[in-house]
């Protein structure tokens, strides 16, 4: 069942000031360990200056570009590499994670975003990444 997209308004009354916001984007600096990105970040702002107000999905632009960072800064690889990786290797997300040795939903949760993996997952994944065929030695 495909889940409805939410319809925002284009304004919104600020609830502290009262004052009228309109939908739009602005660039925001993500910075993480002296590396950083700007990104578009979609919210409700005033005219002028002045800081928004974010709802539902706005965020998102953020936390994919702090993944990113963290990736290039740390290695953690992002969930886009994660869920690429697996498709390169033809594994399910329940086979990637018993070829790991993670548990049967770790991938589902990794992919997601709701959880990094661990050091040595993350070491592995960038194995398998740069040696598929390594694969069948894990097995």
């Amino acid at each position: 069942m495909a889940m409805k997209e939410t319809v925002l308004p284009d304004t919104m009354t600020a609830p502290e000031t009262g004052e009228i916001l309109t939908r739009s984007v602005r660039p925001f600096v993500v910075a993480y360990k002296g590396a950083s990105l700007t990104v578009e970040l979609p919210g409700y702002y005033p005219a002028g200056e002045g800081d928004g107000i974010h709802i539902g999905k706005d965020m998102t632009v953020v936390d994919v570009a702090l993944r990113t960072l963290k990736e290039q800064v740390d290695g953690v690889p992002s969930p886009a590499t994660i869920r690429r990786v697996r498709t390169k290797l033809n594994l399910s997300q329940r086979d990637a994670g018993a070829l790991l040795k993670v548990g049967e939903n770790a991938f589902d949760k990794y992919e997601r975003g709701l959880v990094e993996p661990s050091g040595p997952t993350s070491q592995l994944i960038k194995l398998l990444d740069r040696h598929p065929e390594m694969a069948d030695e894990l097995r």
